[in-house]
């Protein structure tokens, strides 16, 4: 089985608490069970991560990059802002999908920026935890067809 991991950054630890209205009530540990499932239909082995720590969530994208791992990453806030993280983003040696739970574009002004999106393979965004899957299936499509 591929590897693959799935790293979730500042809050994302909160959901089932954090704005039920944008993120929903089911919690992070429901989204671990659904992405573990998920990668296990697929043929992939799931690793979930979440941090509140930039400097973590960069390590794991830098460990990422020297094992050729392919990435589902949500940055949570750090999307915006976080240029440590876009320059380890780019080192990718693996598919990498960027993923958000909401609609970036129809949240804050500030959200509608993301300086990761550039660097990764692709971007799946306002589909709730059914992102997560959208990005699972679509490292497996860039994985059987051999893409970096």
């Amino acid at each position: 089985m591929t590897r693959v991991l799935v790293l979730n950054g500042p809050n994302l630890g909160r959901l089932g608490k954090r704005e039920p209205a944008v993120y929903g009530s089911a919690t992070y540990a429901d989204l671990s069970d659904l992405c573990v499932e998920t990668g296990r239909r697929l043929g992939l082995d799931v690793d979930m991560r979440q941090t509140e720590y930039e400097g973590e969530l960069v390590t794991w994208v830098h460990e990422a990059c020297d094992n050729s791992t392919p990435v589902v990453l949500n940055a949570g806030a750090l999307t915006h802002y976080s240029y440590a993280l876009m320059d380890a983003v780019k080192m990718r040696t693996a598919p990498l999908v960027e993923v958000h739970i909401s609609n970036l574009a129809a949240r804050e002004g500030f959200r509608h920026e993301s300086v990761i999106t550039a660097a990764a393979t692709g971007i799946i965004a306002g589909f709730g935890f059914g992102g997560y899957v959208l990005a699972l299936h679509a490292i497996a499509a860039e994985l059987d067809a051999g893409q970096p």
